[in-house]
């Protein structure tokens, strides 16, 4: 394994390479999580339907620019949140494990605690390049839902939230972000390293690319099913305007409440056509990356 630092860039590289393949299903993701936003069902036009039907309307109505909104930003919020992920993950996991144990056996509660902490941890640094990023992928001069905010770009985004709430607006739902990564952090890792274990043992895989695409493609799934409640109720709390929700719960019963307990699940299909990929991909290159480092740091005497 590299240094913490050396892993940290490792994570970060090998995210934003997944990133630049699966940011056109978030865009999609996004939208469909604030169509109908506190509207009953039958009172919903639904503008966008699906997976392919959302990437083929946008792409008409905006162009490949509308679909990769946000993909600057995306890339910030994706260095911040796997750089940490991904670099502090094995350093806050060995240091529990010596701390409880005294050695450093496999524990999978401790997996999960360290793959919370990482992830709450990169979700509070990164908070605010996604909030943008949500805010820049929901806006559409033709086919809009939600909310909507006129950004030129990000570096205009992040302006206009100052002067109109300061520092403060930057931060907005950034516990609903914590909350939302913690959960998907808890399992990606712990799961990669449980199915990578389980295929080397069991069916005698060896290690390689075929071995980290199987081991992604389990933790993607079962990030997907974790994560996509709490990430709609981000989607929701970022792409507000004022006080229309007061805390992340507030904004879970609201939307219950007026679309019924399946609306948490709206976009489900776009996120799990985001997350498998971009989870596959940022493992298998993290593998890589990672490797990448160490010669790197054995080099310059690390």
């Amino acid at each position: 394994m590299s240094t913490t630092v050396g892993s940290f860039f490792a994570g970060g590289i090998a995210a934003c390479g997944a990133v630049t393949v699966t940011h056109g299903f978030e865009t999609v993701k996004t939208r469909l999580q604030l169509q109908g936003e506190l509207s009953a069902k039958s009172q919903t036009k639904r503008v966008y339907t699906g997976i392919f039907q959302g990437v083929t309307v946008i792409l008409r109505n905006e162009g490949l620019r509308g679909l990769l909104a946000g993909l600057g930003t995306a890339y910030c919020y994706q260095i911040m949140l796997n750089g940490c992920r991904l670099g502090f993950y094995e350093p806050i996991r060995t240091s529990a494990t010596r701390l409880l144990h005294g050695d450093e056996r496999q524990s999978f509660g401790i997996n999960i605690l360290a793959g919370a902490s990482s992830g709450v941890l990169g979700a509070a640094i990164g908070s605010p390049f996604f909030l943008v990023k949500t805010r820049l992928q929901s806006f559409s001069p033709f086919l809009p839902v939600g909310t909507q905010h006129r950004y030129s770009g990000a570096r205009d985004g992040f302006a206009k939230i100052f002067r109109a709430e300061g520092v403060r607006g930057w931060y907005r739902g950034a516990g609903a972000a914590m909350i939302r990564t913690g959960a998907g952090s808890s399992v990606q890792l712990p799961t990669y390293f449980f199915a990578k274990r389980r295929l080397q043992k069991h069916l005698g895989v060896q290690e390689g690319v075929g071995l980290h695409l199987a081991s992604s493609a389990v933790s993607g799934f079962v990030v997907c099913c974790v994560m996509h409640p709490p990430d709609t109720v981000m989607s929701r709390m970022y792409n507000q305007t004022g006080n229309l929700y007061s805390s992340a719960w507030d904004c879970l019963r609201k939307t219950v409440k007026a679309e019924g307990p399946l609306a948490i699940y709206k976009g489900f299909s776009a996120h799990l056509a985001r997350i498998l990929p971009h989870t596959i991909l940022t493992l298998t290159l993290a593998e890589q990356t990672n490797k990448l480092m160490r010669r790197f740091e054995k080099q310059v005497g690390f």
